[in-house]
C-alpha cells in the first residue's frame, strides 16, 4: 500500500490546513487523530481507559480473566468394585487346607493325631519329593488366597481397593464378604460427622480483627476422589473454611449461607458434601478487645468527670 503526505500550506492571512495522509484505501486521514492528546484517552488509576472528548464513546473496562476451577480427572469417579459372597473364600480356604493335609499325608509327614482326627489310613508315605513339595505350596497357596480375602464390612465405612496404583472401585457392603487379598484396602469413613474449628483470624466490615469459631457439618460423597483426588481431604476442609472466611466478613448478613456455599463449591472437587458451616462463636482479637476496653473506661471517666 503506498502512502503519501501532503504537507500543510501557511498562508499570509488564511488559516493554516493541516496535513493529511493519503492512501488507497482511504481518501484523506487527519494526522492529529493519529496523535490524539493524552488527556483525551489515558488510562485510569485502575486501567481503565476514559472516553475521548467530543465523541461520545463510552469508557473502555479491561476484560477480567475468569477464575481457573480445579481440574479433576473425570475417570477418577467412585465405582462399586467386584466382591464374592464369603462362602467363596471359606470354601477356597478349606480346599487348601485340606490339600495341605493331603500332601502332607501323601508325602509321610503328616502328624499322627491329625491322622486320627481326619481319619485317614496309617501309610509310610513316599517322602517329600518335588511332588509333594509343589502339591504342597499348591494347597497352601489356595488356603491363604481364601482365608486372606475375608473381610468385614461395617455400616459407614468403605474400603477403596488400589492395585499397581490403579483404582479398582469402592466397597460399601456390610457383613462378611470376600475381596481379593492382592487389592490394597483404604478404609474410610463415610459417616455425617462434625468439625468445630479452632478461633481462626478474620474481619469484620469495617476491618476490625476478630476471631471466629466455626461448626462444619459434612461427609465424604466420593471416596475415589477424597482418597485419591487430594493428599489429605480432611486438610482440605479446613484450608477451604479458612480461605472462604477471609474472603467474607464475619459479620455480614446472611454469612452462613454464604460460607456454606463458598465451602461447598470448593469442596465438592475432592468428593466432599458439606452441609452447614456456621459460626458458633465471634470476638475480637485481644489487641482491639484491650483498646475497645480502654475506650470504653476513658468514656465512663469521662462521664464521671462531668
Amino acid at each position: 500500500m503506498s502512502t503519501t503526505t501532503s504537507e500543510s500550506e501557511q498562508g499570509p492571512e488564511g488559516p493554516r490546513v493541516p496535513r493529511l495522509i493519503h492512501n488507497e484505501a482511504t481518501t484523506e486521514i487527519p494526522v492529529h487523530l493519529l496523535f490524539r492528546p493524552a488527556e483525551a484517552g489515558q488510562a485510569g488509576p485502575a486501567g481503565q481507559f476514559g472516553p475521548r472528548r467530543g465523541t461520545g464513546e463510552q469508557p473502555r473496562v479491561p476484560r477480567r480473566e475468569p477464575v481457573p476451577s480445579p481440574v479433576v480427572d473425570p475417570e477418577l469417579v467412585e465405582r462399586p468394585a467386584r466382591v464374592l459372597p464369603s462362602a467363596v473364600g471359606v470354601l477356597a480356604g478349606g480346599g487348601g487346607v485340606a490339600g495341605c493335609v493331603m500332601a502332607a499325608w501323601w508325602a509321610g509327614v503328616l502328624p499322627p493325631l491329625a491322622g486320627e482326627l481326619t481319619g485317614l489310613p496309617a501309610y509310610a508315605g513316599a517322602g517329600l519329593g518335588a511332588p509333594q513339595w509343589a502339591a504342597l505350596a499348591a494347597s497352601g497357596a489356595v488356603g491363604l488366597f481364601g482365608f486372606g480375602g475375608l473381610a468385614r464390612g461395617r455400616t459407614g465405612r468403605a474400603w477403596v481397593l488400589g492395585l499397581f496404583g490403579r483404582y479398582r472401585g469402592t466397597v460399601r457392603r456390610t457383613g462378611l464378604m470376600w475381596v481379593n487379598p492382592l487389592l490394597l484396602r483404604h478404609r474410610i469413613d463415610v459417616r455425617l460427622r462434625h468439625w468445630r474449628s479452632e478461633p481462626m483470624p478474620v474481619v469484620d466490615a469495617h476491618g476490625l480483627a476478630l476471631r471466629v469459631v466455626v461448626l462444619v457439618i459434612w461427609r465424604v460423597r466420593d471416596t475415589a476422589r477424597a482418597v485419591l483426588g487430594v493428599e489429605d481431604y480432611e486438610r482440605y476442609l479446613r484450608e477451604c473454611v479458612e480461605a472462604a472466611l477471609a474472603r467474607l466478613p464475619a459479620d455480614t448478613e446472611g454469612v452462613r449461607e454464604k460460607l456454606t456455599r463458598s465451602v461447598a463449591a470448593d469442596a465438592a472437587v475432592a468428593g466432599l458434601q458439606v452441609f452447614s458451616v456456621q459460626p458458633v462463636r465471634t470476638e475480637y482479637a485481644p489487641e482491639v478487645a484491650a483498646a475497645i476496653q480502654r475506650r470504653r473506661l476513658a468514656a465512663l471517666d469521662a462521664q464521671d468527670g462531668d
